[in-house]
């Protein structure tokens, strides 16, 4: 299997994915570090040049709000969904719950191939 492609196509699932998991994270409210922590606690590990670049374009889409604050003698920047965020999240769950039981069905229903 020529492994260029699978890496276009893993970053390419994943990609989505990431975007899925931060919104349905960030129905609490998280700075950057601990939304970090918490995705990886759930498997779902991100760099930090993937996470800051996402949160801001999530923001700026409007799916975001954020404020800065001061804690543990820091400023750091708190992110939450804003409601346009909490009602397309809604409908990207229900859609994701839809594209994820028909894949099942599809997986299950076909026999495995195996390389040989």
């Amino acid at each position: 299997m020529d492994g260029d492609l699978y890496e276009s196509l893993r970053l390419e699932l994943r990609r989505g994915s990431l975007t899925l998991g931060v919104l349905a994270r960030m129905r609490q409210e998280h700075y950057g570090y601990t939304l970090r922590q918490a995705l990886a606690d759930d498997g779902l590990e991100m760099e930090e040049s993937t996470l800051y670049p996402l949160l801001r374009r999530l923001e700026s889409q409007g799916l975001l709000v954020s404020e800065w604050r001061d804690e543990d003698r820091r400023r750091k920047r708190f992110y939450r969904l804003s409601p346009q965020g909490e009602a397309l999240l809604a409908r990207l769950l229900e859609e994701w719950r839809r594209i994820s039981l028909s894949l099942e069905k599809i997986i299950d229903s076909q026999p495995v191939f195996e390389e040989g």
